[in-house]
């Protein structure tokens, strides 16, 4: 099929939501275990004996109700339902300290929410690390009147993996001074990679062995099998907590379609750079050989690889099964080569149909994104404000009027001094901790400018994947070196600029990005990599706080909401 052919039978993926809406109803239980992810032994959190956790599948529209048991015997838990915009139910959010309290040893909280939008969706947790220890799975939502045509479809959710557990690189990062966690040992695809040995060792020359496998082996890969002159849907999600990938099919092009849950104007890529907290849909035409089998290749772009790629086998059903792919696999793009990667990125529009952008916008927000210290600790900050979130969850706080929630001084200024230089270390290493919100109207056009800069260190600018919860947004453009307010808003796309949820900022770089306050509630606005969030690089966002509905009382019994609704309920 071609591109043309399925662009002429596409039309926006919209909201759904009909009275023949149905129930996905869960129970689950998140535990620790033992498990061999790269073939090491090493303790994942897996949720009902699972490592990824169950993939949930739904059609928009419907309601999905999951009850959440917390078996970790020492530490809470939250599960963050990524790409689900959560209308009306911003409790259910899933931020720790921010929508909800963590879910104590022993306790059940049920989410009940409707899953408004179809796409390629995932969750993870979102207190501590947690999503370092493996505490992820897929979420898919379907349309009930799906207009895009295949013949089958994969689900591919890549991570990275450390063998130090997720404790000890909360300990290490906040350590003063701070001790770096390193790169990840292994890449992961649907929670399984190799360490230590390669599926294609033959092809490396002095370098790793090859990989040999029991029946049954936790680090096996998953083969793809696929059939000749077949078009495959492959849904593909990204749930690193550091690294920037690459994905890759030996000798296949893809047909990029759908991102982060929203149709765009399809384009035809030899591979899809993706960072942490996006996701994709790409169609993959089996036209190849019949009788050979495929590469699938994910490696690391962005930071400087110490990391081998994960491979797997696209394996055509009329080729021996035991018939090793007779070329190396895909070489993964030169990790700094930046302009390739904004060149991806420039080609996502929205599809045809899709909302354009309000042309004006109300209020404005530049963040300037840095790298300082903090009375010896290294902290990650936004006009030099790293957050703390606060023990009394936000949402709570606002809804009950509680003043003492969280700090009522203002939030991280608006913008920035216009003469700080980006390309170099900051003259000012020091910065502020802070938990103040932005607070917006319900129903006005906010502008989003994320600026990069330099970190602490010389020449060191790192790519951040920025993930805005309960809403979808504009990507109005990229722009090298220091945004200029008056002259840079004239190179905005205006007339089908992709949404998203999650958008890369480059370095030395900056992103626009324009949402509109639709969504009563309070939203984390962060960077998707789990150390700099850790390091405190993150904002909160709260609108229409007088149109917040019921929030159950069990998802705010801890800080100050506690005490709150033990006096409410026991006048």
């Amino acid at each position: 099929m071609s591109v043309i052919v399925w662009w002429l039978a596409t039309m926006v993926m919209v909201a759904v939501h009909s009275a023949s809406a149905g129930v996905v109803e869960l129970n689950w239980e998140v535990e620790y275990k033992l498990g061999w992810p790269d073939c090491k032994e090493g303790i994942v959190i897996a949720i009902n004996g699972e490592f990824p956790g169950p993939t949930i599948n739904a059609v928009a529209g419907d309601t999905v109700i999951v009850h959440v048991t917390n078996k970790l015997s020492t530490e809470g838990v939250v599960i963050h339902w990524h790409g689900i915009r959560q209308n009306g139910t911003p409790w259910a959010d899933g931020a720790a300290g921010v929508t909800q309290c963590p879910i104590n040893p022993g306790e059940t909280l049920t989410y009940n929410f409707i899953v408004d939008k179809a796409g390629t969706h995932f969750y993870h947790g979102h207190y501590g690390m947690q999503r370092s220890a493996g505490l992820y799975g897929m979420m898919i939502v379907r349309s009930p009147k799906e207009t895009l045509q295949y013949d089958g479809e994969f689900n591919l959710l890549l991570s990275d993996w450390w063998h130090q557990s997720s404790h000890a690189q909360e300990l290490y990062l906040s350590s003063r001074p701070m001790r770096w966690i390193g790169e990840p040992q292994s890449l992961l695809i649907n929670g399984r990679g190799q360490f230590n040995c390669s599926l294609a060792a033959y092809f490396n020359k002095g370098g790793l062995k090859e990989c040999k496998f029991k029946e049954n082996d936790e680090c096996a890969p998953s083969i793809l099998r696929v059939e000749p002159n077949k078009v495959y849907r492959l849904r593909i999600a990204s749930t690193t907590a550091l690294a920037s990938l690459n994905f890759a099919v030996e000798g296949h092009k893809l047909v990029v379609v759908e991102a982060d849950g929203n149709y765009i104007t399809p384009f035809t890529t030899s591979d899809v750079d993706i960072y942490s907290g996006e996701s994709y849909s790409v169609l993959l035409t089996t036209d190849q050989d019949p009788s050979q089998n495929y590469w699938i290749s994910v490696g690391v772009r962005g930071r400087k690889p110490k990391t081998p790629p994960a491979l797997t086998v696209l394996h055509y059903v009329t080729a021996p099964s035991s018939q090793p792919p007779s070329s190396p696999p895909p070489e993964t793009p030169r990790w700094n080569d930046f302009d390739r990667s904004k060149n991806f990125s420039k080609k996502i529009f929205s599809a045809m149909g899709s909302p354009p952008p309000p042309r004006k916008f109300r209020k404005r927000l530049i963040l300037l994104n840095t790298q300082n210290m903090i009375d010896g600790e290294t902290k990650w900050a936004l006009n030099n404000v790293s957050l703390v979130v606060p023990a009394t969850p936000y949402l709570g706080s606002v809804k009950y009027k509680l003043r003492r929630g969280f700090d009522r001084k203002p939030p991280p200024p608006p913008t920035f001094p216009m003469d700080y230089d980006i390309m170099n270390p900051p003259r000012n290493r020091n910065t502020t901790k802070g938990n103040g919100i932005y607070v917006f109207p319900f129903n006005v056009t906010v502008d989003v400018i994320l600026q990069n800069a330099n970190g602490l260190d010389a020449n060191a600018s790192e790519i951040h994947p920025w993930h805005l919860h309960g809403h979808d947004f504009w990507v109005l453009g990229y722009g090298e070196g220091k945004f200029r307010p008056g002259i840079d808003e004239k190179t905005y796309n205006l007339k089908n600029p992709p949404l998203r949820n999650t958008v890369p900022l480059y370095p030395y770089g900056w992103t626009a990005l324009r949402f509109v306050t639709d969504n009563p509630g309070v939203w984390f606005f962060h960077c998707h990599i789990e150390p700099h969030l850790h390091m405190g690089m993150g904002v909160v966002f709260a609108e229409g706080l007088n149109r917040i509905g019921k929030v159950p009382d069990e998802a705010l019994g801890c800080g100050l909401t506690k005490q709150f609704l033990m006096n409410r309920n026991n006048p």
